[in-house]
């Protein structure tokens, strides 16, 4: 049994580890639940499998094929976004849609159907996804496409690896003339402000975020600085740039977990007066590579270590349109008033453009992610209640960011649960699975709680 966190170091729980190394082999018989695995970036438990198994697929990294006429590229499972990165940015192709970090597998980006700063224009990544072939279980293989076992496909894309392990996949990219970004940054005062800003900003600019002071209170709840951006057109091609302005990779490190204290309320909101003051209230623009516009964090190895060894909790919610000023003011007032102070806060606007997976996150709205540091019963009490204040404004939780969503609150999130449940594979099971699906089942309730788990009388019994 090995200790293998997810990005958020949060919960702590012990499983079986498999290595996966050739596509074509078949999946162990060990009596446990399997889980496929990759970089563990999933920030709660939807990654983990507490006293079950999880199948690594980082040995699934090879190329199969790449059309440079064509910008489709199909590679195993546990090829990165880096990796399709550097094999195609050279060659004038970009991925369609991309999340935060590029230390990201495509098998992950399926199983969670991420998202990034474009969904308003290009939705989710599994709109991009051509096919991919699904291994069970049972041994059988097939393959899955918007017109090839259509089902398995909407069950797979945003299904949290529990259909099945993909081993390979297709990926249409876009087109771009060269690697740079023309960015723009706006500071706005308020909550209402970002609204009024981002909506605006949809459309002309192809890619929105924005940074959130959220220790701001009274008529200054919700300030923060809009990022948004283009790519640059081909007139900016070979153009040198700044060497503050590029970044290929990691640069700086966090050596060691962070003691507790670091992040107090004093710090952070020291912090946020320092970065929204930075821009002296006014818009700057520049050109910058893709790496910092779109990667910022992942110059920063292991970042996570800043929330020391107990970890950290994120939340992110999507509230619609009509809910959003008071429901998004609410949360971040409840989460200014619990003193837990959130070190990096960012909303984004969701567009109506529908992803093809069943169980997908992103709905047309505004999301909110707030990270918080663990601090036991206090923090847990807050991410509970933020759940409950989303629910109440119709909105819903995003599961690879989640580590307490109540299984109430996940049958209101997503309404085809009980019709995605019928494509779960009886012999995949996750934490976060049993935690909002819960069953009398001593082995999933034992093992999650760090204890020697016993065997399960079945695999049938924990899915």
């Amino acid at each position: 049994m090995k200790s293998l966190e997810s990005w958020g170091r949060y919960p702590q729980v012990e499983q079986r580890t498999h290595s996966l190394v050739w596509r074509t082999d078949n999946l162990p018989r060990e009596g446990t639940p399997l889980l496929p695995h990759g970089l563990g970036r999933s920030y709660g438990d939807s990654c983990l499998n507490a006293g079950g198994t999880l199948l690594l697929t980082s040995g699934l990294d090879r190329f199969i094929s790449f059309d440079p006429s064509t910008g489709v590229v199909r590679c195993e499972a546990g090829v990165t976004l880096d990796m399709i990165l550097r094999l195609a940015a050279p060659r004038g192709w970009f991925l369609p849609v991309t999340p935060g970090t590029k230390f990201v597998t495509v098998g992950g980006a399926i199983a969670n159907d991420v998202h990034g700063k474009n969904h308003h224009r290009g939705g989710t990544f599994g709109r991009y996804v051509r096919r991919f072939e699904l291994l069970r279980s049972d041994g059988s293989r097939r393959v899955c496409a918007p017109d090839e076992n259509p089902d398995w496909y909407g069950a797979t894309i945003g299904g949290l690896g529990l259909t099945g392990l993909v081993t390979w996949a297709e990926v249409q990219l876009k087109p771009i003339s060269n690697p740079y970004v023309l960015q723009e940054t706006v500071p706005f005062g308020n909550l209402d402000e970002f609204l009024v800003v981002a909506r605006e900003s949809e459309k002309d600019y192809e890619f929105t975020m924005a940074w959130v002071d959220c220790l701001a209170r009274g008529k200054k709840v919700g300030r923060g600085l809009l990022y948004r951006g283009n790519f640059a057109p081909p007139q900016f091609d070979g153009l040198p740039l700044a060497k503050s302005h590029l970044s290929h990779g990691i640069g700086l490190a966090v050596p060691m977990d962070m003691p507790a204290f670091c992040l107090n309320r004093l710090s952070v909101s020291a912090f946020n007066w320092l970065y929204y003051h930075r821009q002296n209230g006014k818009p700057t623009q520049r050109l910058t590579h893709y790496d910092p516009f779109f990667y910022p964090l992942d110059a920063i190895y292991a970042w996570n270590r800043i929330y020391g060894k107990r970890g950290f909790l994120q939340f992110q919610c999507v509230v619609p349109y009509d809910t959003a000023r008071d429901a998004l003011k609410e949360i971040l007032e409840r989460s200014s008033r619990g003193g837990l102070p959130s070190f990096l806060s960012v909303l984004k606007t969701f567009g109506d453009i529908p992803s093809p997976g069943w169980m997908s996150f992103p709905r047309q709205g505004v999301t909110l992610a707030m990270d918080f540091a663990n601090r036991g019963e206090k923090t847990w009490r807050l991410v509970e209640e933020l759940d409950r204040l989303t629910r109440e404004a119709g909105g819903a939780v995003y599961p690879a960011k989640d580590a307490r969503m109540s299984p109430e609150s996940f049958a209101a999130y997503f309404p085809r649960h009980a019709e995605f449940a019928r494509y779960l594979d009886p012999g995949f099971s996750s934490s976060f699975w049993r935690r909002v699906n819960p069953v009398s089942l001593p082995f999933s309730l034992e093992a999650e709680r760090g204890v020697a788990a016993a065997q399960p009388q079945s695999l049938l019994a924990i899915r």
